[in-house]
């Protein structure tokens, strides 16, 4: 845009063009302006070029048509506007969160609703009038469908700001309350009813949006924008999620992780019972990790599926569960020898604390790792990061 700017300056060409290439160099100007400012961009999209008309109220001219400038120059377009040659301008979209639960995702969800939205009035076809009556220019914005309005945005800081007419409620025209439409109420619009439906694919992930094509807010004049939601997955009580790969954590008895079992170790997100089959001979470790390949989450595209992964806990029995002697020496003979003897010229007696929390340690120093940082690292972390200490 800047690049077409310069190509029309006036001091690039000859000065027999001089004249129209200011014009030219002028609309350039005003439509990279709108489209680097967010809420001249909203305006332009709600109202076309007449927000931006100084004959009414509007800051720019009203000649120039953003979408037809863009076109020749770069094959671009951004939305209808009111003088566009026919072609509406386009409704915002609506935008809201849908939860969805980790087993929705893994199996997929059809979603059927009834939503609320604004349609065109079909008794006036959107005039807001009765049959017959002509339309009148409001007068307060001159048919434009916005005014100018200042807001205070701080100490003597006012801005000026360009806001749709509330006398005609944007539309730049206005009825006596006895010529409007009895339906919508000179509205043009009324509140509608529609069943709607949303298909979330299986595999589907958080922050993905599915998309109801032209299903927002009907409006006069502009095409509906879409309806959008946004997935937000909810935390599940055994599983976690990274990618296509699914992670949970099972739970075998000593006894399982000395000798082996077959059993179903784990009930999945469909429902089915998954099975384990660990031969006797291989010693299960604590939180070691067995891959179950295929059994994580199901890829959008084919028939894949990620991998699941599972994190071994080992149940040790309570404490006294062996009271029995001849038991008690019996699995002392089973079970391996103890390491190698330490040796040492003076030994100690030392009495311990079991179930300490290693997160204690060095709290009596002032170094201590319970609260995982100290007062100034929490300083720190609300700065941005590590401040260096001044000299």
């Amino acid at each position: 845009m800047q690049g077409a700017a310069l190509q029309h300056h006036p001091d690039k060409v000859p000065e027999e063009q001089r004249a129209q290439s200011e014009v030219k160099f002028k609309q350039v100007t005003q439509a990279y302006e709108i489209l680097r400012d967010d809420e001249k961009r909203q305006l332009y999209d709600q109202f076309g070029m007449a927000a931006f008309d100084p004959s009414r109220g509007g800051p720019g001219d009203a000649g120039v048509d953003l979408n037809d400038m863009l076109a020749q120059m770069f094959g671009m377009n951004v939305g209808g506007s009111a003088g566009n040659h026919g072609r509406p301008r386009r409704g915002q979209d609506e935008e809201q969160q849908y939860k969805v639960t980790l087993e929705e995702l893994y199996k997929g969800k059809t979603v059927k609703f009834a939503a609320n939205k604004r349609i065109i009035c079909s008794q006036c076809k959107g005039s807001g009038a009765k049959d017959k009556v002509k339309p009148q220019q409001c007068d307060r914005c001159k048919g434009s469908g916005v005014r100018e309005a200042y807001r205070q945005v701080g100490p003597g800081l006012i801005r000026q700001e360009v806001l749709p007419c509330d006398n005609c409620d944007g539309t730049g025209m206005y009825y006596k309350e006895k010529d409007r439409c009895k339906r919508c109420k000179g509205k043009r619009t009324v509140e509608d009813t529609k069943a709607l439906e949303i298909y979330i694919p299986r595999g589907s992930r958080q922050g993905e949006r599915i998309v109801l094509e032209g299903e927002a807010d009907q409006f006069p004049d502009q095409a509906p924008g879409d309806i959008v939601f946004t997935l937000v997955e909810e935390p599940n009580e055994v599983f976690t999620r990274i990618g296509d790969d699914l992670s949970a954590e099972i739970v075998v008895t000593l006894a399982e992780a000395l000798t082996g079992f077959s059993r179903v170790v784990l009930k999945h997100l469909d429902g089915r019972g998954l099975h384990v089959d660990h031969p006797r001979g291989k010693i299960l470790q604590p939180m070691e990790v067995l891959k179950v390949a295929g059994e994580g989450m199901p890829r959008k595209r084919g028939e894949e599926k990620g991998d699941l992964y599972l994190s071994v806990k080992i149940e040790f029995p309570a404490d006294g569960w062996l009271s029995d002697d001849d038991t008690y020496e019996a699995i002392r003979k089973l079970l391996p020898p103890p390491g190698p003897l330490i040796s040492a010229e003076e030994v100690d007696e030392v009495e311990y604390e079991a179930g300490a929390d290693i997160e204690e340690m060095g709290g009596r120093s002032g170094h201590a790792r319970s609260g995982m940082m100290w007062e100034d690292e929490e300083d720190d972390e609300d700065q941005g990061g590590p401040q260096c200490a001044t000299q």
